[in-house]
């Protein structure tokens, strides 16, 4: 089995609460009979009860009606649509995170609430770049848990990277001037920063990143490369609201969402492309290291759809 299907049957399996709550929401719905309006209402509600949002569900309501509204619909048929039209709406941003900073090192701000598998996707992204041979650093940019940065340091041991790390409490733009500095003198390509999660006081966290960026500004004018932020898909639509705040606050470039497996509310990744059109560089589906991939549209749709290919 190739890593690219072994990752597709993964990516199935992994969709699976998400496909089973919408085959459940649409049960019933639809019958090979014309659909009427009341039915279309009942499906674009079913579509908005799956995550999918109202814009989306608005969207595949309109397809089905102008394209097999006399004739009626299976339950398959209904589901070929949904996934043609969220392969539409995903395909513009499933962008990789590419590796193209000149000079060196790339930097890659990582931001996310706690909770939402942040650190733990720094680890994987470092993964993602070693495995494609680039040169990886890690900085402990959030010095306001030290378990964070007892965590960070372990992913590092494990994955056999650099870390810069100070105290907790620390000044976190401090750190990530001197992963810079070390970064730029050992030939490092990608430096990856955690960053504080809490949103309590959205100033607080607007002042620590201005200053991170302001520091960077003195090493290299177009540091951050990216800055990237991480949502838990068990959230459902609170990640939509996460997005809304960061993307103000932090300047948001791209976005990862995690925990894929572990929700029935997987729709959301959809609701968030339709709404933001943000870059999608990768998404999460089990614990281990190398279950961070970046995806194929139609793919993710087939597996959201429960469509097997």
């Amino acid at each position: 089995m190739t890593e690219n299907s072994s990752w597709k049957d993964r990516l199935f399996g992994g969709l699976g609460k998400t496909s089973s709550r919408l085959t459940e929401n649409l049960s019933g719905l639809v019958t090979k009979a014309k659909l009427d309006e009341a039915t279309l209402d009942d499906i674009e509600d079913a579509l908005i009860m799956s995550d999918l949002g109202p814009a989306t569900a608005a969207s595949i309501r309109e397809k089905l009606a102008v394209e097999r509204f006399e004739k009626g619909l299976s339950e398959h048929a209904v589901k070929e649509i949904i996934q043609r039209e969220i392969a539409a709406i995903l395909e513009p941003v499933a962008i990789p995170l590419e590796i193209d900073a000149f000079p060196r090192p790339q930097v890659i701000l990582v931001i996310g609430v706690n909770g939402s598998g942040k650190t733990t996707t720094i680890a994987k992204l470092a993964n993602l770049f070693l495995e494609q041979d680039y040169g990886v650093m890690l900085a402990a940019g959030d010095t306001f848990r030290a378990a964070a940065i007892g965590q960070l340091k372990i992913w590092a041991e494990r994955l056999g990277v650099p870390i810069i790390s100070g105290p907790q409490g620390g000044d976190s733009a401090s750190i990530v001037y001197e992963g810079v500095k070390q970064a730029t003198a050992t030939g490092i390509d990608v430096l990856i920063v955690d960053t504080a999660g809490r949103l309590q006081n959205r100033s607080e966290l607007m002042d620590e990143l201005d200053k991170i960026r302001r520091v960077l500004g003195r090493l290299n004018p177009a540091a951050p490369h990216n800055v990237v932020l991480v949502l838990d898909a068990t959230t459902g639509q609170n990640a939509l609201s996460q997005i809304e705040v960061f993307r103000d606050v932090a300047k948001v470039t791209g976005l990862v969402m995690t925990k894929l497996d572990g929700t029935a509310r997987g729709g959301v990744l959809v609701a968030a492309a339709k709404q933001f059109g943000l870059p999608i560089h990768a998404i999460g589906i089990g614990e281990t290291v190398e279950d961070l991939r970046p995806f194929k549209a139609e793919d993710l749709a087939a597996a959201i759809a429960g469509i097997e290919q």
